[in-house]
């Protein structure tokens, strides 16, 4: 199976770079790794700390382990922090961030690379990050011995762990030295399959994260001036299907106003935007002259933010089969979310039903009617919001657990 593997690794890293000729991320994935072994020796020349590294796949998962770091950068100064992404969607967000001391692109998962880039870096602690797992890292983490840990994973039926390669991924989670869970379903699917590496419950991190978030001051002025006490859609990470969902909204309801921040942030897509919503201006035009009824956001990082602006919220995703993106940001300022059908690998999302304040929709007459009554019935509104703060907030706590494993295993 590791024979595949490594014909599979090897033709992904070709396909990327014909990609590469005509996809603005597939070059920035090819680029972002070029030289990649010389720009790590030149910027640890020097450094007599010890390293502890974190893998993200992507900038989501960056933000579910960004608490466990900085609470690690603030019990453990001494250590320097390494931070590596899979997708340029992370590295190109955060390669500024000044939280870790490093960020690098990590190098495609053949057993050289991950031998040489392991030998250089010579981390004490390796930490990833949910679904992200590169057989030859943790096999060559495994062999020398480093504690490495796995957070917030999430174990379902439909996972590769369950197919026919089902033992080669299965292998992959017993290299790790602990796994934590988000729930007990995880952990009792690992013991159907007799993973017997020590896992632990700890809920999920990104609970922590939205709640840090939601407590930062923030303001934006042009985004107060256009929501201007009226009551506001805030639909974010969304695609073509959602926005098709969210405009038949807007024809329904005349005196609501929409925030869209779409996934993809291109000019065809925009434009799209600009073709199917009535009257719409972007952010980076937006004038306290607009007299505009849609505000599409056309940059990256805010949404976490401006959930807060909302009267109701909308997360995207809903209708492709990876599901939909994070319901807890838009949930933790007390926000009723809605989202398309597809949510099984969103174990927060399906907690949030249960929890009176989700809605998943398949026909748009649905989203349209449940939409409008709450929209209509203020007190039944502020209810259900009160049920969105509680459910986050009553979920915290998992990074505080990960940090106790930490002191107590003393690692580090």
């Amino acid at each position: 199976m590791v024979f595949a593997y490594n014909i599979f690794i090897i033709l992904y890293g070709f396909g990327i770079k014909i990609a590469s000729l005509f996809n603005r991320k597939a070059r920035l994935w090819v680029k972002g790794r070029v030289g990649w072994k010389k720009e790590l020796t030149l910027k640890l020349n020097g450094n007599k700390s010890k390293i502890i590294w974190m893998h993200s796949a992507s900038l989501g998962e960056f933000e579910q382990g960004r608490t466990l770091i900085e609470s690690i950068r603030k019990h453990y100064s001494s250590y320097k922090i390494l931070i590596t992404f899979f997708s340029p969607s992370g590295y190109e967000v955060r390669k500024n961030y000044a939280g870790v001391d490093y960020v690098f692109y990590l190098p495609l998962d053949t057993k050289k690379n991950a031998e040489q880039f392991i030998e250089l870096i010579q981390p004490s602690l390796v930490v990833f990050i949910k679904y992200e797992l590169w057989y030859h890292y943790l096999h060559t983490l495994h062999k020398k011995r480093i504690p490495t840990i796995l957070i917030s994973a999430i174990i379902l039926p439909s996972q590769a762990y369950f197919g026919v390669f089902g033992k080669f991924f299965l292998d992959m989670l017993r290299f790790f030295t602990h796994v934590f869970v988000q729930g007990e379903n995880s952990k009792a699917l690992l013991r159907s399959l007799n993973v017997k590496t020590h896992i632990t419950v700890s809920g999920d991190t990104r609970f922590d994260r939205v709640v840090e978030i939601s407590n930062e001051i923030f303001h934006h002025k042009s985004i107060e001036h256009f929501c201007n006490e009226q009551q506001i859609f805030i639909a974010g990470s969304t695609w073509k299907e959602d926005e098709e969902a969210l405009a038949l909204l807007q024809s329904n309801q005349m005196n609501l106003k929409f925030i869209i921040a779409p996934h993809e942030i291109n000019s065809s897509h925009i434009n799209h935007l600009k073709t199917i919503f009535k009257n719409a201006i972007c952010l980076s035009d937006y004038t306290i002259d607009d007299n505009a009824d849609v505000l599409i956001i056309d940059s990256i990082g805010m949404l976490s933010k401006i959930y807060r602006y909302a009267t109701l919220a909308y997360v995207g995703g809903g209708f492709n089969k990876a599901g939909i993106h994070n319901v807890l940001e838009a949930a933790v300022y007390g926000k009723v979310v809605f989202w398309g059908p597809h949510f099984n690998r969103s174990a927060e999302a399906s907690k949030l039903i249960e929890a009176g304040a989700g809605y998943s929709f398949e026909k748009n007459a649905d989203f349209i009617k449940q939409a409008t009554y709450l929209l209509e019935n203020h007190s039944e509104r502020e209810r259900l919001n009160m049920l969105a703060k509680e459910f986050v907030q009553t979920n915290m706590g998992a990074t505080s657990r990960i940090m106790v494993f930490l002191q107590d295993s003393k690692i580090l």
